[in-house]
């Protein structure tokens, strides 16, 4: 095999089979190996067929551990538990390990983190489409330019498959505002409302979070000021956006030192 040797994790879902058809059409990369939780449908199917794609001999399966020997990248978008052990496999013998996965608590990512200073060279983001990331800038500069005196509301919707809300991509906006304003997210963040909930508190960050049907992924940031709003928003129209991203992120990480970076790392967005 030539180019960068990367393992598909969570090849058996959705996203598993978007990663397949980016790293085979992509340039310096090759799918090594593909795999799944014990007792997915997926397990034993080649990898390029799963994927819609002709055979690339890459079989599906639930043994970690071969599927890791040799690999040169982890491209994972699976489940909090999952990637943190993972990550800390990829420390044990500094593996990239890019990883697409939301939902993680403040503990599972500090334990990612630190995994990336043991020795891993990660790259985490609650998106990796170049759009989201740009996204996320202008509103962390509008959030500056406007203040306090404009409310800041986040509305995400989803396919009704998603099982964790807000989105990782809500929150990435939300900590975009947060840092635009100078504050902390977690002490200004308001999720859904119900019942009567009093008047809206100055400063707070709210989330509205939508399921149904098939939608990949729609965020809009709205800034409600007095007479006027401003909305920004990213609609996602195929998983491909966020499966190339990931692949760019892993020739990325390639070469660069042990440590946790995010997608603005990559792009070149700064902090």
């Amino acid at each position: 095999m030539t180019g960068l040797n990367i393992a598909i994790a969570g090849a058996g879902g959705r996203m598993g089979g978007a990663l397949a058809r980016a790293i085979a059409a992509a340039d310096g990369v090759t799918i090594h190996s593909a795999f799944e939780r014990t007792g997915n449908a997926a397990i034993g199917r080649d990898a390029g067929t799963f994927a819609g794609l002709e055979p690339l001999g890459v079989v599906i399966t639930d043994d970690i551990e071969a599927a890791l020997a040799g690999a040169d990248a982890i491209v994972d978008f699976t489940a909090p538990a999952a990637s943190v052990a993972l990550a800390q496999r990829a420390a044990k013998v500094g593996l990239v390990h890019v990883i697409g996965t939301t939902g993680c608590t403040p503990e599972q990512d500090a334990a990612i983190r630190e995994a990336g200073e043991a020795g891993a060279r990660i790259v985490k983001s609650g998106n990796f489409s170049l759009g989201v990331n740009l996204l996320a800038g202008l509103v962390k500069r509008a959030a500056a330019a406007l203040g306090p005196d404009f409310d800041v509301e986040i509305v995400e919707m989803h396919h009704n498959r998603k099982v964790d809300a807000p989105s990782g991509t809500a929150l990435m906006l939300g900590e975009a505002a947060a840092a635009g304003r100078g504050i902390d997210l977690a002490s200004h963040r308001v999720g859904g409302r119900d019942g009567v909930t009093g008047p809206r508190e100055r400063g707070s960050i709210g989330f509205a979070a939508l399921r149904g049907g098939t939608v990949v992924g729609d965020h809009t940031v709205i800034f409600a000021g007095d007479s006027e709003r401003i909305e920004l928003t990213h609609r996602a129209e195929s998983r491909a956006i966020f499966a190339n991203g990931a692949v760019r992120a892993a020739r990325w990480a390639a070469g660069q030192k042990a440590g946790f970076y995010t997608m603005a790392d990559v792009l070149g967005l700064g902090g």
